[in-house]
């Protein structure tokens, strides 16, 4: 059977011979008189092979964008470019697309006509994919089809998009090649186009890493860990299998050491500890944990409490980490890694994770270089403004959002002089205390990451008379754990008695936008910024060339906070205003979040039998 297939051995009812034999051995082997060569079966159609496509567009190949079919609503088998509302076309269905599409007031179909176009038929809660590939939960567990969240909103085409033009406002779009069936494009004009594609996995073009390790961003590469970690341990089982061999089969790297790479090394330890273990106890005791990173310490956009927790969690647990070590190249069943000190090690493995480093989406590329010179010069995402609109697209008819997309911010220094005269001056011409907590204020209007900056300066001003170390707190609370202190360390200078001139002010405010920083690439900023421009097209009357309402206010980030599974039900949790939460109270916590956080409440009823059924009868094992 396929890996999808045995995703879903435990819904079935199948049993993993191995737990029935007992104390008996058990080999897994095929006998020699069945080994035959498997029949091959082509299914013969008109599809182009990718490895035949020339380096054109697909309507370029097609004799033009002319001869490629084009999406008509008033007819069921589509062939006009007939249009009668503003025509929305949504590209994804992650985290950005779908939270966008959850949020889309059904009424707005008066104005709108919304099409979802993805090579992907399914949304995927990414969260749990690391549970995913240890069997803690199952695959269909935390799947929802594209239409059922859809609903009666709009369409939706199973399509790859291969290609976008921005100059006449359409995109080709093709069925997926890989399902078998002739090649099928099509184009779709629209009138307003959202981008929530996503990203790809960044190799950094380390030798290797392309054909010898497991990604881990979809439900795919899960399972193929799943299916990897299970024959890892059946080989090792085999008679004729060295005590070296099997060290080096149970051996499990996984690069990165963030939360998917902790994730992935803390199920795998249960995985391997609470089932594997009465499997095969002549094997277990030869299994090895390691997770590489290039920092100092895992976890490093956490609190460095919770750092420190999860490398004791990982030490007592056996999980070893190669801390400031990069990788410089990776074969068929070693990785070598080289510290800070120039120190080259090889790390033998049966798999290998790679669980780092995000890269741009070709769609993205491809559209950045079809937008004015100039406007679009990021590395890894596209451009866009505070209202997620594409900088340099033809009459505002691009939004994009999620891991695609990168919002620019503008530097508060740009505009100092301007904000120097309007700010209040005592008799001596300088900003007071006073003075540059008003200016703050009002300047945040234009400027949100200076908020947090009023919101200390109102905290110092009002409650100075109490102490700097009620005044540190304060900050710590209003703005969390990290991000509190370096507010609080900008302003250990200014005093009551304070006056800034021009010159300070002006440092001031570039000591500020330093801590500028894009957001970061998870399914929290993503799923704000769908329902973020939801509300938007709720708002306004969203057409090319449109005027954005004043009154719409722009994406601000509010972050609620970041957690992790670090094994054996215990968790960490970095919480603004609570500050740092670990342990098992954490785990609780954690399960709880994760459960409720699905995109339905199918997800959720299956989620929660899955951690029932997993704790009452384990895990299953079985490599179908």
């Amino acid at each position: 059977m396929n890996t999808s297939a045995s995703m879903q051995a435990a819904g079935r009812g199948l049993v993993p011979r191995r737990s029935l034999v007992g104390n008996a051995k058990f080999i897994l082997a095929k006998p020699a008189s069945s080994c035959r060569p498997a029949r091959k079966i082509a299914l013969h159609c008109q599809a182009v092979v990718a490895g035949d496509r020339p380096e054109t567009s697909v309507a370029e190949k097609s004799n033009g964008a002319a001869n490629l079919q084009a999406f008509s609503p008033d007819q069921a088998n589509p062939s006009l470019e007939a249009k009668t509302k503003t025509r929305v076309v949504v590209l994804g269905s992650g985290w950005a697309a779908m939270s966008f599409l959850k949020a889309w007031d059904p009424a707005l179909s008066d104005k709108y006509e919304l099409i979802l176009v993805s090579p992907r038929n399914y949304f995927v809660y990414t969260p749990l994919l690391p549970a995913m590939c240890a069997g803690t939960v199952e695959e269909r567990s935390i799947v929802e089809p594209v239409r059922a969240v859809l609903g009666n909103k709009g369409k939706f085409f199973e399509a790859k998009c291969t290609e976008i033009m921005p100059e006449e406002r359409s995109i080709v779009a093709c069925f997926p090649e890989d399902a078998g069936f002739p090649e099928a494009c099509f184009k779709i004009p629209y009138d307003t186009l959202v981008l929530g594609v996503g990203c790809i996995n960044n190799t950094f073009g380390i030798q290797g890493v392309q054909e010898n390790t497991l990604f881990f961003k979809s439900v795919e590469d899960a399972g193929k860990l799943r299916l990897r970690v299970s024959e890892c341990f059946e080989r090792s089982a085999l008679p004729q299998t060295t005590a070296e061999e099997r060290r080096k089969l149970l051996s499990f790297v996984i690069v990165g050491g963030g939360p998917t790479g902790v994730e992935v090394a803390a199920e795998l330890y249960d995985l391997i500890v609470d089932d594997l273990s009465k499997l095969y106890p002549e094997q277990v005791k030869d299994f090895r944990i390691r997770v590489v990173d290039l920092m100092s310490h895992v976890l490093s956009t956490y609190d460095r409490k919770i750092s420190n927790y999860t490398a004791e969690t990982f030490k007592r647990n056996g999980i070893d980490l190669v801390l400031n070590s990069r990788v410089q190249g990776v074969t068929s069943d070693s990785v070598t890694v080289v510290d800070n000190d120039g120190n080259v090690t090889e790390l033998p493995f049966g798999a290998c994770v790679w669980a780092t480093g995000i890269a741009m989406h070709p769609l993205i590329k491809q559209l950045q270089e079809r937008l004015p010179e100039g406007k679009q010069n990021h590395f890894r995402s596209i451009i866009t403004d505070e209202y997620l609109r594409v900088r340099g697209a033809p009459d505002n008819s691009i939004f994009a959002l999620g891991d695609a997309a990168t919002i620019e911010q503008q530097k508060a220094l740009d505009k100092a002089d301007e904000l120097f005269e309007r700010a209040p001056k005592d008799s001596k011409g300088g900003i007071s205390l006073k003075g540059l907590r008003e200016i703050m204020r009002e300047a945040a209007k234009e400027f949100p990451h200076l908020e947090e900056h009023s919101s200390f300066l109102d905290s110092k001003t009002g409650i100075m008379r109490f102490g700097g170390v009620v005044a540190k707190a304060f900050a710590s609370a209003s703005v969390g754990s990290s991000n509190g202190a370096a507010t609080s360390a900008i302003y250990k200078d200014i005093d009551e008695n304070s006056t800034l001139d021009r010159e300070q002010f002006k440092d001031l405010l570039k000591t500020i936008d330093l801590g500028l920083r894009a957001l970061p690439a998870t399914a929290q900023v993503a799923k704000q910024e769908g329902e973020f421009l939801a509300s938007v097209f709720a708002k306004n009357d969203i057409r090319p060339g449109f005027t954005m309402e004043s009154k719409t206010k722009p994406f601000e980030y509010f972050h609620k906070g970041s957690l992790a599974y670090v094994g054996s039900d215990r968790a960490v949790m970095d919480v603004p205003v609570i500050g740092p939460v670990m342990g098992l109270f954490a785990g609780f916590a954690w399960r709880g979040f994760e459960t409720f956080s699905q995109i339905s409440f199918r997800n959720q009823c299956l989620v929660t039998i899955d951690w029932a059924r997993t704790k009452v009868f384990g895990r299953d094992t079985s490599r179908v």
